[in-house]
């Protein structure tokens, strides 16, 4: 049995025909930059419309700029 406070009603995530949804950022979370040996790449901790804080992900700074 699954616990039923983690069902996502369907209506909400707007399911497409082929069974895919787009993720939306929602909010970030918190920004770090990492220093390379030539570059600095900077991050940025995304929350997801339809996911769990525990879901957040690290993306590149420029990719989120481009969505």
């Amino acid at each position: 049995m699954g616990d039923p406070l983690l069902i996502i009603p369907t209506e909400d995530i707007g399911i497409k025909d082929s069974l895919s949804y787009e993720e939306i950022p929602v909010q970030i979370l918190d920004r770090q930059v990492r220093k390379l040996r030539t570059q600095e790449v900077a991050s940025v901790k995304v929350l997801w419309r339809n996911q769990f804080v525990e879901e957040t992900t690290w993306e590149a700074e420029e990719n989120m700029k481009k969505r």
